[in-house]
């Protein structure tokens, strides 16, 4: 059982490869996928006088996918009957043609052997009439399966198999996404078929104006300039970032330092977590934005020095998520989060090469806030046995520690009262973890209810033609607990 598969080239006579002309003399079936090809109408001149073509199944058929499969049925099912088929493609079968891809599948798993010869493809064509250079960064898109992540306005794009002009508005609207309306694009068809070929340079917002649009029909995307982009990837940013430390870039920018950037670094990741809170999604785009940006900053500095890049960057978090899910990865079990994080932690253990349980915590880092550090610190301890049982021992100890508070708190030692109230607030958070309860936005909860409280108190002062400074505490202390009886929130 055997199938040899061979292209009919772009579409003119002289394109035709004196091997596919052989092939699909000697073949006992001629297979076309369409007939809706210049060329077709040239085979029987040169000797082929039987040939069958799939057009129909376009008809019948919902997708494309579908289409291909029954191509496939069909080719297979006639190697029982024939001894050599023959399966002629348009231009190149390895470029662009899908249905060839799952005949091979299908065919090495039925044993059928499956020889495909080269030809011409309509990419060469194209080239040749555009004098463009591949070499240079080209993307080969299909118009039927394009999508956005499929864009890279650096690069020069060719999109194939522009049908029709609804296929053409379907492209139109997505590149409308990436490119500013009035963008240069140049809409191709038949190239390299005399009589056929027409090239023209258009405005992106008319390439489903032309009537003539038809199945030969691609179009050439050039790369964009910054300046003409609707919408950037990292290499974008990354090369923004490569002009504004360049030698005529940003005065400021060329200051930076990994240390100089520090401040920005956080105050950028907690407008993120206010955004967050805030379940404002537009202003937490923006601000993720702001803190990729750091990095794309501080990558850049450490290409400058030699030391990683933003690919090693990326490179390194990627090696560790697929490291530290074997149970995606690789075949350790884990169904529940609690396993999944104790199979993460085990892992982290043996890379960073920690040998004692303390060692573990001295890894949480130090510039994290203190309550947030706290409660990662007393989870570590808690991990090897180190915890009360209950919550009511935990908060025993608060009390406790309260206590030795109030015992030194009037001796004047400076250093044991700033010692016994750490142990207060330490204790507090080991509570806090029982509780399930982030004492980081607990405590920041509370800090906005005593801000709306104090504003209403401001209110009845102002209400009252009295200054704050005027008030009596006991007078405050009322409105205070006014306002808290009619239990007012946040405004979160």
């Amino acid at each position: 059982m055997k199938i040899d598969v061979v292209g009919l080239g772009p579409g003119s006579r002289e394109h035709l490869t004196l091997l596919t002309i052989e092939k699909m003399k000697e073949g006992d079936r001629v297979f076309l996928r369409t007939a809706k090809h210049p060329v077709v109408n040239e085979l029987k001149a040169l000797g082929i006088q039987e040939f069958e073509s799939f057009d129909y199944l376009y008809e019948k058929k919902q997708t494309f996918d579908e289409v291909y499969s029954s191509i496939v049925d069909k080719l297979l099912s006639e190697t029982e009957k024939y001894r050599k088929i023959v399966y002629a493609v348009p231009g190149n079968p390895f470029v662009a043609e899908t249905s060839v891809e799952v005949l091979i599948q299908r065919g090495r798993e039925m044993g059928v052997e499956i020889n495909v010869f080269p030809a011409l493809s309509f990419l060469d064509a194209v080239f040749t009439s555009l004098g463009l250079d591949p070499n240079k960064g080209l993307y080969v898109l299909d118009a039927l399966t394009l999508d956005a992540g499929k864009i890279d306005t650096r690069c020069h794009n060719l999109i194939i198999q522009v049908y029709d002009r609804l296929t053409a508005s379907q492209v139109k609207l997505l590149l409308m996404e990436f490119y500013p309306h009035d963008f240069g694009i140049t809409l191709i068809r038949g190239a390299g078929i005399e009589g056929l070929e027409k090239i023209e340079k258009i405005p992106l917002f008319e390439l489903d104006r032309k009537g003539w649009i038809d199945h030969l029909t691609s179009l050439y995307i050039p790369p964009a300039p910054l300046k003409n982009k609707v919408r950037f990837n990292i290499k974008d940013l990354e090369e923004i970032m490569d002009v504004l430390r360049g030698e005529k870039g940003c005065p400021w920018d060329l200051k930076q330092t990994h240390h100089s950037l520090k401040p920005f670094l956080i105050e950028e990741t907690y407008e993120v977590l206010e955004m967050i809170d805030e379940g404002d999604m537009v202003r937490l785009c923006e601000e993720l934005g702001d803190l990729l940006l750091q990095i794309v900053f501080h990558a850049r500095i450490g290409k400058e020095k030699g030391e990683f890049e933003m690919a090693d960057v990326i490179t390194k978090v990627s090696e560790k998520m697929i490291r530290r899910h074997t149970h995606i990865f690789g075949h350790v079990k884990a169904d529940t989060p609690d396993e999944v994080l104790k199979n993460w932690e085990e892992i982290k253990r043996n890379e960073k090469g920690i040998q004692r349980y303390t060692d573990s915590l001295k890894a949480i880092p130090k510039n994290l806030p203190a309550l947030m550090r706290a409660y990662k610190v007393q989870e570590k301890a808690a991990m090897v046995g180190f915890d009360w049982e209950r919550v009511e021992d935990a908060e025993k100890k608060v009390f406790e520690e309260i206590e030795e508070l109030k015992d030194v708190y009037k001796s004047g030692d400076r250093g044991k009262i700033k010692e016994e109230m750490g142990d207060v607030l330490f204790a507090v958070v080991n509570v806090a973890r029982f509780l399930d309860v982030d004492p980081e936005e607990a405590l920041r909860g509370t800090i906005e209810k005593f801000i709306e409280r104090f504003s209403y108190i401001e209110e009845c002062a102002r209400k009252a033609n009295k200054d704050l400074k005027d008030m009596p505490l006991e007078e405050m202390d009322g409105l205070w607990n006014q306002i808290k009886s009619l239990g007012l929130k946040d405004k979160k």
